[in-house]
């Protein structure tokens, strides 16, 4: 079986990265930045109109009509350009929520426990976002305005996603949620037990994509720089320590890249996992050697990579962290038997060997 991409493919990821150097260039990334993340509502139409969001909706729907792997290709260009906003919540939502194909609507989304991201610049807020195909709630209208109101604002790492703490205390009440719009999918009837969860997973796969534009990114930064600063009258990228570290963040990124492209073709909840394990180290990790090789200025906020390594924290804590991820993976080595005897007789993997979480 061939797992090259196509032409097709190659062309789609070009296009998206011609589009986002022309609409998102550093230009306006900086300016996102001096906003504090707020979104700017004319690019999020433009993504709309290049048909980011209503990528995977049927031609018949007003989609594209393409698949996974090539929404992969679309987020991991988003992630290469650090582009800001919910971008996987509002493209999950197309066809759920009025204007999110097209982008007239922002959608963010309620992970577990963990802060909201861009929620007051949202239209709308999926509650439950894992089991959205099992009748969950997009709270929009007045609803939605008393859900930001009880909400609190939390300080970001990242400067371009500004987050608001909305526990189990801030939930819609029962009334809040009458007044909400409920969205139920025809998958909410008998089909419901077998696709339960299937968007968190979904997400996971479009998170992890991110993470590898960001990888891919932060690595070519490095070399770029490792060939053009000179120290002792040669390029740095001479020095053995500096090619080192180069090396390993290529050696990162290849593996990443195999692993989200292979889950968006399988969609199997556990290469999902193992394909956000993978692409949350590599974003991270290189992130942070990128930030080595430039030195000093790696270190001042004009740095773009600083910037990298905040919102590669970030995602590596949102939909399928690192701890969910590894239980995932330690459960089904159980299931199959091929845990260590030691590890089995306790029901997870050893913790000295870091599983588990």
């Amino acid at each position: 079986m061939d797992f090259q991409l196509s032409d097709d493919q190659r062309a789609l990821r070009s296009g998206m990265r011609d589009l986002l150097g022309a609409v998102f260039d550093r230009d306006r990334l900086w300016a996102a930045v001096e906003r504090g993340g707020a979104l700017d509502r004319s690019l999020w139409r433009e993504l709309g109109a290049a048909g980011f969001f209503a990528l995977r909706l049927p031609e018949e729907a007003g989609g594209v009509g393409l698949g996974l792997p090539e929404a992969v290709l679309l987020f991991e260009e988003a992630g290469r350009a650090l582009l800001p906003g919910p971008l996987v919540a509002t493209h999950l939502a197309a066809g759920l929520v009025k204007g999110a194909a097209e982008g007239e609507a922002v959608v963010t989304a309620v992970d577990a426990d963990l802060p909201v991201a861009h929620l007051a610049g949202a239209d709308a807020v999926l509650v439950d976002a894992d089991a959205v195909l099992v009748g969950a709630e997009v709270v929009t209208g007045e609803a939605l305005r008393d859900f930001v109101a009880a909400a609190r604002p939390v300080r970001s790492m990242d400067p371009l996603t500004p987050l608001h703490r909305a526990g189990a205390a801030d939930a819609p009440t029962a009334a809040e949620r009458t007044r909400a719009a409920t969205v139920r999918t025809p998958a909410a009837t008998e089909h419901a037990p077998a696709h339960a969860g299937r968007l968190r997973y979904e997400a996971a796969l479009l998170t992890a994509a991110e993470q590898l534009g960001s990888a891919a990114r932060t690595t070519e930064a490095a070399v770029q720089h490792a060939g053009d600063r000179e120290q002792f009258g040669c390029p740095i990228g001479s020095f053995q320590a500096v090619k080192h570290l180069c090396a390993d963040m290529l050696a990162r990124t290849e593996p990443a890249r195999a692993a989200v492209y292979a889950a968006a073709v399988t969609g199997d909840p556990v290469e999902i996992a193992a394909a956000k394990l993978l692409a949350d180290e590599a974003a991270v990790r290189n992130a942070r050697d990128c930030l080595q090789i430039h030195g000093g200025m790696g270190f001042t906020w004009e740095a773009d990579v600083h910037l990298h390594l905040k919102r590669a924290w970030l995602r590596a804590a949102s939909w399928l962290p690192g701890a969910g991820a590894e239980e995932l993976l330690a459960a089904d080595l159980g299931a199959a038997g091929r845990l260590p005897r030691s590890s089995a007789a306790y029901g997870r993997p050893d913790a000295e060997a870091g599983g588990g979480g």
